[in-house]
């Protein structure tokens, strides 16, 4: 069928926003076959509103229609962010090339991605809402925010992703929140600053790297946040090298990420055989253009191990490397960012994604060696995951068991 055809036969509402999303999935959607599905939801919806979708007030109905249609697909990769969220500002930065003819008017003067916030990430737990990441060495990180507060307020108000914090960057806001279920309810002052989401990415991950020592060892950690940004891996590569993780018994490797991207071969630096090496000029600092850990490794995996991130955790799997959390998203597509009448984001999964010659971890995941539940409400900052990755990594270094031996094609990926 021509193109012209095929945009002939799509369903259509009149709203301008709506019937954008639904020729861009047919246009650029992977999986031909799913499309039969998704248009017969899109013209169900259509056919059931009342009032119609192209009638003025119907901005809330018209996202809960375009979320119903997307879900029909079945796939990871799809979906729509809108200005109030800040994966809006987070996939607009990891998709700027994607969408690099609007950024100038999306982000005046210069393109540059930036939102009002304090580096904390929240999720509702039936009617309340709790932490459920702080971005190391963000304001809400050096305030004392901690995973699992539960969110009360902000300056009194119900809490809001960016309008929360829109026009108080250089000011501080009133954070109320509970800690403990029953404790009476404390105000955190917290530093709002304009973030810019893949420098605030960067710097999460270098603020991450930490060194414990327990039972004589020293043990590293380091939490990929994404693999999207430019220096990340870069960072945690001279840290090996000469900084804070170069004279480590092991390495706890955190895949639990917000976002996946960055290259396929990203767990090379963990896994790679060929030598380290550094360019050491007559004057001025070496240059590393090849870093390798050879020691211990014990990564740490959840839901939010997605995308780049679960092919590294497939990578280590393989390897021998044991994982510990809980089972993976299962979501590895290749997606694509489209910006939409109404300068809405629109996710599509634009390839398939294949390991080898058939592995297929999209709708599977991968199950840890090792599960540990993580309780968010109420948690206070306790990370048992964290914890059981570093008692795994005590108990290689004592028995000796941390060789790595590359698993048989034939093991299986999920339990």
């Amino acid at each position: 069928m021509s193109a012209g055809a095929l945009a002939a036969d799509l369903p259509r509402s009149g709203d301008a926003v709506f019937d954008r999303a639904i020729a861009l999935v047919n246009a650029e959607f992977h999986d031909e076959t799913a499309l039969q599905r998704f248009n017969a939801t899109a013209k169900k919806t259509i056919d059931a509103a009342t009032p119609p979708l192209s009638s003025p007030g119907s901005t809330l109905r018209v996202d809960a229609a375009i979320e119903a249609a997307l879900a029909s697909l079945h796939a990871s990769h799809n979906g729509r962010f809108k200005q109030d969220t800040i994966a809006y500002f987070e996939l607009s930065d990891i998709f700027r090339f994607a969408i690099r003819n609007d950024l100038r008017r999306l982000f005046p003067p210069e393109g540059d991605v930036t939102y009002p916030g304090i580096g904390m990430v929240t999720e509702m737990i039936g009617e309340r809402r709790f932490v459920s990441d702080v971005y190391d060495g963000s304001p809400a990180a050096t305030a004392g925010l901690l995973m699992g507060d539960e969110i009360i307020a902000v300056d009194g108000l119900p809490y809001r992703e960016i309008a929360s914090f829109q026009g108080k960057v250089g000011q501080t806001v009133d954070i109320r929140l509970r800690r403990t279920p029953d404790a009476t309810p404390i105000v955190v002052k917290v530093a709002v600053e304009r973030l810019r989401p893949l420098p605030t990415f960067e710097k999460a991950i270098e603020s991450s790297i930490h060194v414990s020592e327990k039972d004589g060892r020293r043990i590293g950690y380091v939490r990929f946040w994404t693999l999207s940004t430019r220096d990340g891996l870069d960072i945690v590569a001279r840290e090996i090298a000469a900084g804070r993780l170069s004279d480590v018994d092991g390495i706890v490797v955190d895949l639990r990420g917000r976002w996946g991207g960055g290259a396929a071969d990203a767990a090379e630096i963990f896994l790679g055989d060929t030598p380290s090496f550094r360019l050491i000029p007559r004057h001025g600092q070496a240059t590393l253009a090849n870093v390798r850990w050879r020691g211990p490794v014990v990564a740490l995996i959840d839901e939010g191990t997605r995308s780049g991130l679960e092919l590294f955790a497939y990578a280590l799997r393989i390897n021998g490397i044991p994982l510990v959390g809980e089972k993976t998203a299962g979501a590895l597509l290749a997606g694509r960012a489209y910006v939409l009448p109404d300068d809405s984001l629109l996710e599509i999964a634009v390839s398939d994604a294949v390991i080898d010659d058939d592995v297929r971890l999209e709708g599977k995941g991968i199950a840890p060696d090792t599960r540990a539940p993580l309780p968010l409400a109420y948690a206070a900052g306790r990370d048992p995951q964290r914890e059981a990755a570093t008692s795994q990594m005590l108990r290689l270094l004592a028995e000796g068991t941390s060789d790595r031996i590359v698993a048989p094609p034939q093991r299986p990926l999920t339990r």
